[in-house]
């Protein structure tokens, strides 16, 4: 090989030129960084190069003969010496963090572990042959986003897995099923706009491990939690690297849906100090993770899983701030949504609403315009943040998931509280001047029960896991009509049916946005499982053969009710107070009997119904516009008086979800039956 040219410290990565290529690789601590070439078949190495010069803290140099296509890895040399964060071990073939591609996926194998058994004793085996290869690939083109983007006050978001959304579905060639190029066939995509979201946030994309526990039971990470080389779509997703998840996006873009992406920042696919030696533990362990006070040998643990990244260090912050910039531009997503995202504003004395993550994101020309959104909660100290995140943001609302639920169940002293969060959750969220819309509702999410299993188990069912039903939360809020699971029970079915209606009604009714977990507007079951993680397989994947289609249309006309009303969707707080010349307040809370609500009937401990109200002043070319709505949570049907209809108007249900479709059975009466545990 001929003689290596100094190249340059920027950009991280290897980037691809005419003769050859430019690598720069960031370390404050190695002593020299090794890059290994490898055939194309990604099997026999073919040659390592000592890169030649080093700027500050970023090794480089510019090697010939290196092009788009070709294989590498890196090996870093330096101090193993643990108890000092340092794990260095150049018989460790490591992934490039800047790598975009890479030409297989990642898989469990003892040689990738820095240490022995013993956790003492370093580990010098050779994990080249069982480590991914980074792909050298051209930078993706700019990609366009949706435009005009979607208003968060109409914004609908549907959560879903790239590979679980279309693995069984039949009208999706088989060849594709389960990647980003299934997401984009028409099949797909129409069933999304029939059901009428605005915006789709995909489970994370980008490479993972498994964790090293589910090999031995003989499970795999189904969810991709557990990140390891953040630029490079996982090739299980989108074996098409880049160019696929970008022609998926368009497609979406075609239908006006955005498209967010579940990104994990705040850790790694490295877990534990007995955990793999990947990419950043053996490029610089001590500079990308945070270490335990007094015993570096350790880390800290806020997510859960294993490690935390530093973000308020320099080189992790520009790590995570390049991987949204990848995306954003490469792949034109409309914004992301940050899992575990208190972990991102941690600092070594705790969370910091003013941490260096969330400013950078904040000043950044090419993300903050983009929808952000934060999951407001981590496992540290202090680490329910819900309502800290920057005024743009929107954040996950588990209070939201919580009360709704219980109220629904038949908790008692529910009613105040269900009030506060079907009108857009003001005390996490108005006094920062935040709008109801930052609210993001839910009822379910991929983590926790499926809509159709919250209404028929009383308790988790997590035994396919190999966790003896240990894992996943127990605080499920569920219920299952007096009998567990599967019913042959004509009534126990229509019950839980009628329930599943009226809490996809009052999510669509809240004040807020509104999120559908996959599958949940099918009638998707994972049998109890509140933990699929682990569950690659039809527990997990939506049985489109068994789909209620009946239910998706009652979805499709919340969400277009929704859309048609500006009394739902207005994007402002309620005050109780008239908004125009009509006298009427933007909200009534009213008795089914009519009288407005006083202090007793709010401190009521077995209040189950409620009236909301509501009324949008005109605006633009566009008429005032009122809608009542009606929770009557108990078991026995009340006689509703409705608000006196202005002058010319009268008033007209609807949406019932009495009824099997949610079609309305009765209008134009002062008065009318709300029937039992119905909206």
């Amino acid at each position: 090989m001929t003689r290596l040219e100094p190249g340059s410290p920027e950009t991280l990565g290897v980037t691809a030129g005419a003769d050859g290529a430019n690598v720069a690789v960031w370390s404050a601590h190695a002593t020299a960084i090794e890059l290994c070439l490898f055939d194309a078949a990604g099997e026999t190495e073919v040659g390592r190069v000592t890169l030649p010069e080093r700027t500050g803290d970023v090794f480089h140099g510019f090697v010939p003969g290196i092009t788009p296509g070709s294989r590498y890895g890196l090996r870093a040399h330096g101090p193993w010496d643990p108890r000092h964060g340092h794990r260095f071990n150049p018989a460790k073939l490591l992934v490039d963090p800047y790598a975009t591609a890479l030409d297989r996926r990642f898989a469990p194998h003892p040689s990738v572990f820095g240490q022995r058994p013993d956790g003492r004793t370093r580990n010098d085996d050779d994990s080249a042959p069982h480590v991914p290869k980074a792909i050298v690939a051209d930078p993706p083109s700019a990609r366009p986003r949706l435009a005009p983007p979607v208003p968060w006050e109409r914004t609908v978001v549907y959560e879903l897995h790239v590979r679980g959304f279309t693995r069984a579905h039949a009208a999706v060639p088989e060849a594709v099923r389960g990647t980003c190029a299934a997401l984009a066939h028409p099949a797909a995509v129409a069933h999304l706009a029939n059901l009428g979201v605005t915006t789709v946030e995909l489970m994370p994309i980008a490479a993972w491990v498994d964790e090293r526990h589910l090999a031995p039971l003989g499970l795999t990470n189904y969810w991709g939690y557990n990140p390891v080389a953040f630029m490079a779509p996982d090739p299980l997703l989108a074996p098409g690297g880049m160019a696929e998840l970008a022609a998926c996006v368009a497609a979406l873009h075609g239908a006006g849906i955005e498209v967010l992406l579940d990104v994990v920042l705040n850790h790694t696919g490295e877990g534990d100090e007995h955990g793999p030696t990947l990419s950043l533990r053996g490029l610089d362990n001590a500079s990308y993770y945070r270490t335990r006070h007094g015993d570096a040998s350790r880390y800290a643990d806020d997510a859960g899983c294993g490690n935390t990244l530093a973000l308020d260090r320099p080189a992790a912050l520009r790590l995570a701030m390049d991987t949204l910039r990848h995306y954003a531009i490469g792949a034109g997503v409309d914004g992301f949504r940050f899992d575990l995202a208190t972990t991102l504003a941690r600092r070594d004395s705790g969370f910091d609403p003013a941490a260096p993550f969330l400013q950078a994101l904040e000043q950044d020309p090419a993300l903050r315009g983009l929808k952000l959104v934060a999951e407001p909660w981590d496992l540290g100290p202090g680490g329910h943040r819900l309502g800290a995140f920057p005024a743009g943001w929107g954040e996950w609302n588990d209070r939201y998931r919580d009360t709704v639920r219980r109220f629904w169940r038949g908790d008692e002293a529910t009613l105040g509280d269900f009030a506060t969060r079907i009108a857009g959750s003001a005390d996490a969220f108005a006094r920062r001047g935040r709008p109801p819309s930052r609210s993001v509702n839910f009822v379910c999410a991929h983590d926790g029960f499926t809509l159709a299993d919250l209404v028929s188990h009383g308790r988790k069912h997590n035994e396919a896991n190999g966790e003896s039903n240990r894992d996943g939360t127990d605080a499920n809020h569920s219920w299952n009509h007096g009998c567990e699971g599967p019913s042959a029970n004509a009534g126990v079915r229509e019950a839980r049916m009628r329930d599943a209606r009226a809490l996809l009604a009052t999510l669509f009714l809240s004040r807020g946005t509104p999120l559908v977990s996959m599958g949940d507007e099918l009638g998707r079951t994972q049998r109890g499982n509140n933990n699929a993680y682990a569950q690659d397989g039809p527990l997990s994947w939506i049985d489109w053969a068994s789909a209620d289609e009946g239910l998706a249309r009652f979805v499709a006309a919340l969400a277009r009710l929704r859309r048609e009303r500006r009394a739902l969707h207005a994007d402002r707080w309620l005050a109780g107070e008239p908004v125009d010349d009509s006298g009427i307040p933007d909200v009534e809370w009213r008795r089914p009997d009519g009288r407005v609500m006083a202090r007793e009937d709010w401190e009521d401990r077995h209040g189950r119904a409620l009236v909301a109200a509501l009324h949008a002043p005109a605006s633009g070319e566009s008429p005032a516009d009122r809608v009542a709505i009606a929770f009557n949570g108990g078991h026995a049907a009340i006689e509703v008086r409705w608000p006196d209809a202005r002058e010319g108007f009268r008033w007209r249900r609807a949406i019932d979800t009495a009824a099997d479709d949610g079609s309305p059975v009765a209008a134009g009466a002062a008065t009318g039956t709300v029937a039992a545990r119905a909206v």
